[in-house]
């Protein structure tokens, strides 16, 4: 053989060697990396590959589960509802472990989140919650009170619903009440606002989500609270009375109260906490003009002080420097 031809043969000879270890080390980097994918594969949860078909085939006959169906949860055709992601397991998590087949006397796997024995933290579920509800209205979620006392999205809210029942006015302020125990009780008393009537809601006034005011109000400040219903008391007057440009709650009790006008005290006791009645003209000059006296003082009976001073809240009369008019 001519020693050209042999040294070509050396040199396919050691090519075809180095090309087969080539291909051996690429086969066996392929079979580390399917055995790395079927760990990970083996350890992560894995979705149904029927969605909510699966789920339907053993809850189909909820009734209260298919109004879900009738609410915004389930749009398909809205990529920002449950329905238009993995449908079900958008918020109760991977489901394959739940619906897949069991073995003779195994218990089925929880679902991970929402649901009995679930696998998820309170956090968990409210984050699932979080992670489409971002709106203005949930910025304040974290480090509310709330949140700090570990309330769950689900305590309050029901997803499984023609409509939320959160937003009736009459379920929420039942709901609300459940835990605030003392706010029931005064929303009870002869003068309140007219919560326990359903003709306004805990969130006309609080943010239950969160907020950065006092009391999780709607407003930064109490009056601004109240000064959305109450215009009429919100000025600016010419003459200003301190207490009421301070702090609504200074003379009202936001929840009711057992005096009139919701006030924490009645007047003239509520008046009489700032203002001295010495020397006053509504204050008997002997013992005969004071009430229960032979001819008690008119100044001191009916609406008390604001028989005269009417103009509680403020006055822009030129004479009103004593919210007389």
């Amino acid at each position: 053989m001519p020693s050209s031809w042999r040294s070509t043969t050396k040199f396919l000879t050691g090519g075809l060697f180095v090309a087969a270890v080539f291909a051996l080390t690429l086969v066996g980097l392929n079979a580390v990396a399917d055995q790395s994918e079927s760990q990970a594969s083996e350890s992560d949860p894995e979705y149904t590959q029927a969605g909510a078909d699966t789920c339907l085939t053993c809850h189909g006959g909820d009734h209260h589960l298919l109004q879900i169906f009738e609410g915004p949860h389930a749009v398909k055709g809205d990529t920002r509802s449950p329905f238009g992601q993995t449908q079900c397991e958008a918020c109760h998590g991977p489901g394959a472990d739940h619906a897949g087949p069991l073995r003779i006397g195994q218990e089925r796997p929880p679902m991970p989140g929402f649901g009995d024995n679930a696998l998820w933290s309170s956090e968990q579920e409210n984050q699932a919650c979080l992670t489409c509800h971002q709106g203005s209205d949930h910025r304040f979620w974290k480090g509310s009170a709330h949140h700090q006392y570990e309330v769950g999205c689900v305590d309050c809210h029901s997803m499984h619903e023609r409509r939320d029942p959160m937003s009736i006015a009459t379920i929420q302020n039942q709901v609300c009440s459940d835990c605030h125990t003392q706010v029931r009780s005064e929303t009870h008393r002869a003068y309140a606002h007219p919560v326990r009537h359903g003709e306004m809601a805990c969130t006309d006034c609080h943010q239950p989500h969160g907020s950065g005011s006092e009391a999780m109000l709607t407003s930064m400040t109490v009056n601004q609270n109240c000064y959305e219903c109450h215009a009429e008391t919100r000025g600016p007057f010419l003459w200003e009375h301190a207490p009421v440009a301070e702090d609504c709650t200074l003379c009202h009790q936001p929840h009711g109260s057992n005096n009139p006008a919701m006030l924490t005290r009645r007047a003239p006791m509520l008046c009489q906490q700032c203002h001295t009645r010495l020397g006053h003209a509504g204050v008997g000059r002997t013992p005969d003009d004071l009430p229960g006296g032979a001819s008690p003082s008119n100044f001191t009976l009916g609406q008390s002080c604001m028989n005269c001073h009417s103009q509680v809240h403020g006055s822009n009369h030129p004479s009103g420097a004593g919210f007389l008019r």
